[in-house]
């Protein structure tokens, strides 16, 4: 039985978790904004309809989308992250591997029955994660990634195809081919699809049969991996554990311009607790921190400077990255300078596995693992109830330069008390 790559593709996600978990929404014109409310980063298939534009900044599309009443909801990342963990779970129970392509990506690797079908199954899984989590999906296969890729893309181009498209079992897959334009095939940047364009190679037929020496000299190695690709020879594996991070990075532009030392010191604490959580999930430590701030890019007198602290011993505490890195906030910050955003930068991670002490900087085992459990404690509270939950001092209470979302919906998979209530 040959192998088979499949990629399954949540429909409008992050509109697609809003409709799920408010039935108002089914069959309305949904759009989703970016952060702070800025421009549209996600529609419906209702508000496709109705020519709305991806990125559109929300200001000017306001009068518009009222006219045609057209809800709006803010990013809700906690909200997309749960069912994007949940769709995952339920991919690896009918997959023999799964690899996370993002947040709404899968590719899923499984063999062909002795009939060939596998349109049974990919209607089958569609119905499940419909019927589990409220959320559409389009399923491509093929016998790699790349045929997968494409086979996605016609699943929801065509309609008649409801949501499913098989490369191995179609007839006639070069007039399928002919059909993808060249700067929508996988892997084909800008320059590329106008070099290919320019030697009258438009679609994605055509550059699987182009000579492969002029491909080879133009990309190299690559390029003719993606050509075997298209030829259905698996040239990509499966990626089932990712590599372990260089770096974590945690930022936000303000819903505001920040003007004071304490303002700037709450945004940076916060990011700090956030990078910290990311960095115990990751199973990581680091050993330097940098911090950094800048005013907008639009505007005239541009300010941006950074800060950096290296740690005697690497870790992941967030007691301990606080103290390292709220000292350097007065090595950042200037006075009448409006602030447009800051970050944290967590550097030269390492594993948990193995951790180097300090002369210097004595700590016992039995202090090391009293630390950990109070982070683990203090992760599983948030987890449960909503993050912060259990919230540090240093970020402020209800600050005024948070990340503006005036149209955010309830966080109803991970938060107690957002969850709906039905009175019969």
């Amino acid at each position: 039985m040959a192998q088979v790559t499949a990629l399954i593709d949540g429909n409008n996600f992050y509109a697609s978790c809003e409709q799920s978990l408010d039935p108002a929404l089914i069959g309305r014109p949904v759009v989703v904004l970016s952060n702070n409310d800025g421009c549209i980063v996600a529609r419906s298939a209702e508000a496709r309809a109705l020519g709305i534009a991806m990125g559109t900044p929300y200001f000017k599309a306001r009068r518009e989308l009222a006219r045609q009443n057209v809800v709006v909801r803010s990013s809700n990342y906690a909200l997309y992250a749960d069912m994007s963990q949940r769709m995952m779970s339920l991919l690896e129970a009918h997959c023999d591997d799964v690899e996370i392509y993002s947040i709404d990506e899968a590719f899923g690797r499984l063999r062909r029955p002795n009939n060939g079908e596998l349109i049974p199954w990919a209607r089958q899984l569609r119905a499940r994660v419909r019927q589990n989590l409220g959320l559409p999906i389009a399923i491509g296969l093929g016998a790699s990634k790349s045929q997968a890729k494409l086979a996605n893309r016609l699943a929801k181009a065509v309609p008649n195809h409801a949501g499913v498209f098989d490369f191995g079992t179609c007839h006639n897959p070069d007039q399928w081919l002919e059909t993808i334009a060249i700067e929508d095939v996988w892997g084909i940047g800008r320059q590329l699809a106008a070099w290919c364009q320019r030697r009258g190679i438009s679609n994605a037929r055509q550059l699987r049969d182009m000579p492969q020496g002029e491909l080879k000299a133009k990309c190299g190695v690559v390029g003719l991996r993606l050509q075997w690709e298209l030829r259905g020879y698996a040239c990509l594996p499966m990626d089932l554990a990712p590599a372990a991070k260089q770096e974590t990075c945690v930022s936000r532009s303000f819903s505001q311009p920040v003007t004071t030392r304490e303002e700037l010191r709450q945004s940076i604490a916060t990011y700090v607790v956030r990078a910290a959580e990311k960095l115990r999930k990751q199973q990581q430590r680091t050993s330097a921190l940098t911090i950094y701030t800048r005013t907008s890019p639009f505007k005239p007198n541009f300010y941006s400077r950074a800060a950096s602290r290296q740690l005697d011993v690497p870790s992941n505490d967030t007691a301990v990255l606080l103290q390292a890195a709220l000292p350097l906030v007065d090595h950042i910050f200037r006075p009448h300078r409006p602030l447009a955003k800051a970050g944290v930068l967590m550097q030269h991670l390492q594993g948990i596995d193995t951790l180097q002490s300090h002369l210097l900087v004595p700590m016992s085992a039995e202090q090391q693992d009293k630390r950990e459990s109070l982070m683990q404690t203090i992760d599983q509270l948030n987890r449960r109830y909503g993050r912060g939950s259990v919230h540090w001092a240093a970020c402020g209470l209800e600050p005024g330069w948070a990340m503006r979302r005036d149209q955010l919906s309830r966080a109803a998979t991970t938060r107690l008390r957002d969850i709906p209530v039905v009175r019969a």
